[in-house]
């Protein structure tokens, strides 16, 4: 077979689930495929780190003009390639309505319709305009959750069999290690010393941020520990809200919020932390509690979407809706150290049930059963 893949995505939206899954499913695919062709449209400098073996081509594409490229050149250039399959990764945005090859789109999740209010104003005018046509075009659909798929199911009204679920991963950077290591490291780079309750995955409104500080402030005074909150991400949507709101609540010398952290610095946060908690109200898939389920870490998580789906019992599931629940939650955690060390334990036996490889396999399946269906 001859593979296009649009992975732009990879650069343009790096530190996200969809920047980590087309960075993800590259390595891995291009890394066990070595018999099938494949054309890589790329933007960034950093190309030779994929572009290793011989069946691999990478044309790169500009930021600046993305509507020439995914208007004009890429579906001449699938053309002229005699592509057999071109894959888009970023829930299809992109997809040419020009067509000569089969086209698979990977829709993680289909928020903007769900949860508008949640989503920046550009994207959601994009994301609303052109998936309609997406899902039209596509002969196949790749989603994350099998809650995703019930979604694009149901909104849509697509047809089971096109669409398969290919479940997300935590990257090998995140395992178990030293605890006593990973703090000495917080202390010497970030100052942090405190014992900690961990987020990170973004301040859209969505990610219910707030109730992790309102739950809190409620506590903090009754536990014996002196706890902190760190709080991970750059300064983006609720993120000025919630740091006023530490304020309001009596907090603010409480709770760290650290700005952007580098990719290979998050397994010491999560291997630091007392607790990882992470209580959105909608996930596609959910990746930041496998991340901390994979680094046994203990984890306290929504009931809600495809969250339960994820973790499995390898977390503590609350209703992100219910303040109350998650205060309980905490109280719990924090201070039962036996409780802490038992979902830690049963949070990282179901990690093991993802890998980076097997997405990759199974996409593989993917690609083969599209064209055998349809080439």
């Amino acid at each position: 077979m001859k593979v296009g893949i649009d992975a732009r995505g990879a650069n343009w939206y790096s530190g996200t689930g969809i920047g980590t899954y087309t960075q993800q499913i590259l390595k891995y695919i291009l890394k066990y495929d070595t018999s099938n062709e494949y054309f890589i449209y790329w933007w960034g400098t950093n190309y030779r780190e994929i572009s290793k073996n011989g069946n691999i081509k990478i044309s790169i594409a500009s930021k600046k003009h993305h509507k020439f490229f995914e208007e004009y050149f890429i579906p001449e250039n699938l053309k002229n390639r005699g592509i057999d399959i071109y894959h888009v990764p970023q829930n299809g945005i992109g997809l040419s309505s020009q067509k000569s090859c089969i086209y698979i789109s990977t829709i993680h999740d289909l928020i903007p319709y769900i949860m508008p209010e949640t989503v920046g104003r550009g994207y959601l005018k994009r994301f609303i305009a052109q998936m309609p046509q997406i899902i039209q075009n596509s002969d196949m659909i790749i989603t994350v959750s099998e809650y995703s798929k019930k979604d694009i199911m149901r909104i849509f009204d697509v047809e089971e069999e096109k669409i398969k679920v290919t479940p997300l991963a935590a990257d090998d950077y995140f395992r178990p290690m030293d605890r006593s290591n990973a703090k000495e490291f917080l202390k010497k780079n970030y100052n942090i010393e405190d014992d900690f309750i961990l987020y990170l995955g973004g301040f859209s409104p969505r990610k219910n941020v707030k109730s992790i500080l309102v739950a809190f402030s409620r506590i903090h005074k009754k536990l014996s520990t002196n706890y902190k909150v760190v709080i991970i991400g750059p300064s983006k949507d609720d993120h000025s809200y919630l740091m006023g709101l530490c304020e309001t609540l009596g907090i603010d010398d409480k709770v760290i919020f650290t700005g952007y952290i580098p990719y290979e610095h998050l397994p010491y946060f999560y291997n630091s932390c007392t607790v990882f908690v992470y209580p959105s109200l909608y996930e596609g898939f959910g990746l930041p509690p496998l991340e901390a389920m994979s680094c046994k870490t203990p984890v306290i998580s929504s009931n809600v979407s495809s969250i339960p789906e994820v973790v499995g019992n390898g977390a503590i599931l609350i209703n992100p809706f219910d303040t109350e629940e998650l205060i309980d939650a905490l109280e719990r955690v924090l201070e039962d150290e036996t409780l802490r060390n038992d979902i830690a334990e049963r949070g990282y036996e179901r990690s093991k049930d993802f890998g980076w490889d097997k997405t990759a396999a199974q996409t593989l399946n993917v690609y083969e059963e599209a064209y055998a269906k349809y080439k």
